[in-house]
């Protein structure tokens, strides 16, 4: 629960890398998601081109941390190998919780950033890094050292909770 409650959205990152370990634990923490009908739909690009990270804010508003970001992970769904059911957005929405997840597990800082079902970002990411017509980026998630610490947050509602019925 610490970790779960713990994990916020970290916008800003010390200049240090993120190690190939980190990487894989991140991308492990992923796979390890549930899926539907077990397709396990995603693919995963790993930007740590600093000028790949930089273009990426010219057409996604809500990127800037990128600019700073040793690197960001593309989370994709393959909608061939989902086979058309629609569960990829969900199964690749776990992935990318699991990813943050396990970014606050093993210290680093994680965000978030929406692409799919905007079709200029979807559009600017395909053009960018090349990704076939099949694939769907669904999201970025920007990764780093943390340079920010947020208290954990309280989310919770009562009046959001509902017993056997509306």
């Amino acid at each position: 629960m610490e970790v779960i409650l713990g994990r916020r959205s970290i916008r800003k990152y010390s200049e240090q890398s993120v190690s190939d370990e980190q990487l894989k634990r991140l991308l492990e923490a992923a796979m390890a998601a549930p899926s539907g009908h077990n397709k396990q739909p995603w693919h995963f690009i790993v930007i740590k081109d600093r000028a790949t990270l930089s273009e990426i804010p010219k057409f996604h508003n809500y990127s800037k941390m990128l600019e700073q970001a040793p690197l960001a992970i593309v989370v994709c769904g393959d909608l061939e190998i989902e086979g058309g059911s629609g569960f990829w957005v969900q199964d690749c929405s776990a992935a990318t919780q699991n990813i943050l997840l396990a970014a606050k597990a093993i210290g680093l800082g994680a965000v978030w950033l929406g692409v799919y079902p905007n079709e200029g970002l979807v559009k600017g990411l395909k053009t960018l890094l090349k990704i076939p017509e099949k694939i769907t980026p669904l999201c970025i998630i920007s990764v780093g050292h943390p340079l920010e610490e947020k208290p954990p947050g309280n989310r919770y509602r009562e009046d959001r909770v509902h017993h056997n019925q509306w």
